[in-house]
């Protein structure tokens, strides 16, 4: 139940201690926002492991509590610097999606998210074509979730500010909990979509190695700067 939230302590230490969000992809905890919300309206169309509810619980606590560490951080650069104005969700404005300004917003989202999917599976229950859509929509998601940190990594040829130890414990976490999917029977759903989740965790730790001198190049060029 715990072990899908450890990785992110390091991640959350790390932001907080640098005060930057740099190397960091928000859309991480969109991706398990989402995952974790459908995978909970999936538990009420089907139920399945109660220990697998629970820890979609607590990793949304853990995703919500990292976006209000991130926004604070972001804040305190941008409107400080820019004097931009305040971007919130009910602006409903394209082009700020998930990168509000406003804590609130991003809760007020996923709740929005929440809401809707509930209302449909409160109707559409007894259409089993639809729960098992919701179950394979969360798990998919969630194994999507290295994604957009593998598409930074790549776009800044470097893994600089990303927590490695984080993307270890994704790997180790993901390779026992699609173990537990296959011993414990769980929809095939959770199989299929874990076991591509562990694909995407070697993709970054391949990174990790391939960008290892431009990651080292920028660590020096910060502490020159801060000297």
């Amino acid at each position: 139940m715990f072990g899908g939230v450890v990785p992110y302590i390091p991640q959350y230490l790390q932001i907080r201690q640098k005060q930057t969000t740099q190397g960091f992809s928000l859309y991480v905890c969109l991706a398990l926002l989402m995952a974790n919300t459908l995978r909970i309206i999936f538990w009420f169309g089907k139920h399945y492991e109660t220990p697998l509810v629970v820890q979609s619980i607590l990793m949304n606590i853990c995703m919500f509590a990292l976006v209000q560490l991130c926004v604070t951080v972001n804040n305190k650069d941008v409107l400080v610097t820019e004097r931009r104005r305040e971007r919130v969700f009910t602006d409903f404005d394209p082009s700020f999606f998930w990168n509000w300004t406003d804590f609130t917003s991003y809760v007020e989202f996923v709740m929005t998210i929440a809401a809707l999917g509930s209302m449909l599976m409160y109707f559409l229950i007894d259409y089993s074509a639809f729960v098992e859509t919701i179950g394979f929509m969360a798990v998919f998601t969630e194994a999507m979730l290295g994604i957009p940190q593998f598409y930074r990594n790549f776009r800044n040829k470097s893994t600089y500010g990303m927590s490695i130890p984080m993307v270890l414990m994704w790997s180790t976490g993901d390779m026992f909990k699609t173990s537990y999917f296959y011993l414990r029977n769980t929809p095939a759903q959770f199989f299929i979509c874990g076991s591509l989740q562990v694909m995407v965790d070697m993709l970054i730790l391949c990174q990790v190695w391939l960008y290892r001198e431009n990651t080292v190049k920028k660590k020096r060029s910060e502490r020159n700067l801060n000297l």
